[in-house]
């Protein structure tokens, strides 16, 4: 099957046309595609009032046509902000805040320093208008109490009938009319003069023809309620965005600089030179990633992993920006600029990831814009049809008004977009970095896994056991030559090789003119003498498969362990026996994934076949594809993706992107040390745990769950207030009452997901103690 049926590729670029606005903006063309860049090529602007898709779909025709097309531009609804990528037709930035101003809202050059500040002010406008709107009507109803008392109040509901309302009453209740409407009514008008209705349209309507009719406090309901929509609405989005900006405070703002002479100082971290020392005292925050040069501790690293363990630190060990000292005083020297960190990385792509939809948003924005007018057809028919059949046409004019009111999509739209981020924060806290709303949803329709074995299955950390030299080579030197290929290289069994070596004091010089033979092994030369290093394909492939005693070699990958061969140009020198111990909950992992529905989990691996197929039947893995090339591994996800639904691939993110490109999604483990992880992978494991691979389709389930709990509801409400409304039987203050209840029920089941939990609180079952696998050694390794 063609790549481009299935995943985008990372440079192609996503238009939206009319139709398609929605919250989001830059959308995935398809139900799953790569993270992409956000759209940062372009000109940012702030726009005050861009609350859900019902402001994108009007920014977009409005704005739209000047640029280009809508092609052109790109919405982060969460934050507030429209990019004009560089591909529109030039347009000045008084232009652009000329047409925005047009639709209602305001526009203004993105400023990041600022953007806190102007979202917290637009919401506290919205929030003084409803506030004003909700103490007038309030005022106007206790006036109505007074005058008729609690018998009269509970009339009020249905409405004053033939008597006139007091001029105070109605005065009161239309002041509450005026601050409920102050902020809609410009982008009614702007809605009514472009023949584009839209939701604020529809209330400012029902709102006018309420009062055409007399029923004050029923405008006056509407108005306020709708306003305390809006301002939930706004609130619900800033309430998610801080969850993510949540993430930005775990790293201290300033840093305790070491200077030459010997002094320190307190500086902003952001002024912090590269290569410059900072101290960290026992409990503070690293304010930057660096190296440890001076002291040893411990650091709890859960603020960007998810798992609290303290984790040993010494000269030459890594730290993280947000992560705590735990214990001990650390020398660090900076490493990254305060805007580089892995902390500022995983900010930046949560803040972005929600601009890049799931196809449940996608489908919610689709039938809103459906909806909408649909129930304005049905509001004319019913102010129309009825009243021709003989009805009274006031009667049903007012059942008319009450169905605008029910058109309202504020609940139904605005569910899944706070559910999305609330999810994306969440995972960000757990150690699970998710590029895009997509990558939310994918991961609990997935029917296939694939995954490397080292460090994936096993630890990842191989060991030389034995060493076996044939002929007259003595061991010390069959090791001290595999040091010397493997000095320039950072595979886990390079490492291990050199490990060996130091272990055993064996003197190494590099080799010379060392190359990589993909999926086989290395060459090189020592001196004049030709020198290679690998797998026994490899040795097979240079006509020395003979050499290797098939006694030796049928003992070793028995075993389940890697056999690497030595040789020149006279043949095989000797053989390295390197074993990889597999996970202690490997089999518990598995396990669960079976049960979480993932049907077929395969292991692909350049090991061989006997090694590989040990390390599958102990842990319990479905299928084994062994000995493959880079290139076999891209073969065998496409197969997998042509059987399967979802197909997800685990890898680091760098060696097995070309595979993890052809999968629905891919996983890179162990990336909070890999910048590449991070930027390529659609997931990224800040750890090297592949038990956050079944938190992971748990928290995906749970996320939709909530969304489909939500779009039920808002359904449901409406579905019910439309039969009433046929038979005559709703009001609109019951309609618009009802609206905002769901609304405040949809915000508040959504904001759940900012609880995810993350980290382990017990092994996962169906594993063997560790002790007793890790005594049995199987081990495995795969190029």
């Amino acid at each position: 099957m063609p790549l481009e049926t299935r995943r985008n590729d990372d440079n192609s670029t996503c238009t939206q046309d009319h139709e398609s606005a929605c919250c989001g903006g830059a959308s995935t063309c398809g139900d799953i595609g790569p993270a992409g860049p956000p759209p940062a090529n372009g000109r940012s602007f702030h726009i005050s009032g861009l609350d859900c898709a019902e402001e994108v779909a009007i920014l977009n025709r409005v704005v739209g046509p000047n640029v280009g097309g809508t092609g052109h531009l790109a919405f982060d609804v969460i934050n507030g902000r429209m990019t004009i990528l560089d591909t529109a037709r030039a347009l000045s930035n008084s232009e652009v805040a000329r047409l925005v101003a047009s639709t209602g809202m305001s526009a203004k050059p993105w400023d990041a320093e600022n953007a806190a500040e102007d979202q917290a002010a637009h919401l506290a406008r919205q929030w003084r208008f409803t506030a004003l709107s909700g103490s007038f009507w309030a005022a106007g109803f206790l006036y109505h109490i007074v005058e008729t008392g609690m018998s009269g109040a509970i009339g009020l509901f249905a409405g004053h009938g033939e008597a006139p309302m007091p001029m105070a009453e109605a005065g009161l209740f239309a002041v509450a009319i005026l601050f409920g409407v102050w902020l809609v009514a410009p982008k009614a008008w702007s809605s009514a003069r472009r023949l584009s209705p839209d939701m604020n349209l529809l209330m400012v309507v029902a709102v006018a023809g309420a009062i055409g009719l007399g029923e004050f406090f029923e405008a006056a309901t509407v108005a306020f309620f709708f306003s305390l929509s809006l301002y939930l609405e706004s609130w619900s989005v800033g309430r998610a965005r801080n969850a993510v900006s949540a993430l930005l405070d775990l790293a201290p703002p300033t840093a305790r600089v070491l200077y030459d002479d010997g002094s320190e100082a307190d500086i902003p971290a952001s002024a912090v030179a590269l290569n410059a020392k900072f101290i960290v005292r026992g409990g503070d925050r690293i304010p930057l990633d660096g190296e440890v040069v001076g002291g040893a501790g411990a650091v709890d690293q859960a603020p960007i992993t998810g798992e609290s363990a303290l984790v040993p630190k010494e000269p030459g060990d890594e730290v993280y920006a947000g992560t705590i000292n735990g214990e001990g005083t650390l020398t660090v020297r900076a490493t990254k600029a305060a805007s580089d960190t892995v902390l500022s990385k995983i900010i930046r792509m949560v803040g972005d990831a929600h601009s890049r939809r799931a196809p449940v948003e996608q489908w919610v924005a689709k039938f809103a814009r459906i909806y909408t007018p649909v129930v304005m057809a049905l509001a004319i028919a019913l102010a129309v049809l009825p009243p021709l059949a003989g009805g009274a046409w006031g009667f049903w004019f007012y059942n008319a008004l009450v169905l605008l009111v029910i058109a309202c999509p504020c609940a139904l739209v605005i569910s899944t977009p706070v559910s999305i981020v609330a999810a994306l924060a969440s995972s960000a806290r757990a150690g699970v970095l998710i590029k895009g709303g997509a990558y939310v949803e994918a991961p609990g329709r997935t029917t296939a896994l694939a995954l490397d074995k080292t460090g994936t299955i096993t630890e990842g950390r191989p060991e030389v056991a034995a060493i076996h030299p044939l002929g007259m080579v003595e061991a010390r030197d069959l090791l001290a030559l595999a040091s010397s290929l493997e000095m320039r290289s950072s595979h886990p069994l390079a490492r291990a090789i050199l490990e060996r070596a130091g272990r055993d004091a064996v003197s190494v010089a590099a080799a010379e003119d060392t190359r990589t033979v993909p999926g086989r092994g290395l060459e090189g030369r020592m001196g004049d003498r030709p020198v290679w290093l690998g797998s026994d394909r490899f040795a097979a492939e240079k006509g020395f498969g003979d050499a290797i005693p098939d006694e030796l070699r049928d003992r070793i990958e028995g075993a389940g362990a890697t056999l690497v061969a030595l040789g020149d140009e006279t043949g095989v020198l000797g053989v390295l026996e390197l074993r990889d111990r597999i996970r202690p909950d490997a089999k518990g992992i598995v396990s669960r994934l079976h049960a979480q529905g993932v049907n077929t989990i395969v292991m692909l691996t350049g090991d061989n076949e006997r090694t590989a197929r040990a390390v599958a039947a102990e842990v319990g893995i479905d299928e084994v594809r062994a000995e493959l090339l880079p290139e076999d591994k891209v073969t065998a996800i496409e197969e997998l993706v042509d059987s399967h639904s979802v197909v997800a691939m685990i890898g680091d993110g760098v060696n097995d992107a070309p595979a993890m490109a052809r999968a629905h999604y891919g996983i890179a483990m162990g990336a909070v040390g890999s910048d590449a992880a991070i930027e390529t992978a659609d997931i990224a494991l800040m750890t090297d745990d592949i038990a956050k691979v079944p938190w992971l389709i748990a928290h995906s389930r749970r996320t939709m769950s909530i969304i489909r709990q939500n779009i039920g509801l808002s359904l449901a409400t409406k579905t019910a207030f439309v039969v009433a409304t046929a038979f005559g039987m709703a009001s609109m203050w019951g309609a618009i009452a009802a609206d905002v209840g769901v609304s405040l029920l949809v915000v508040a089941n959504a904001l759940r997901l900012l609880n995810a939990d993350g980290r382990h609180k017990s092994p996962p079952e169906g594993g063997e103690p560790a002790g007793e696998q890790m005594a049995k050694g199987a081990l495995a390794h795969g190029h």
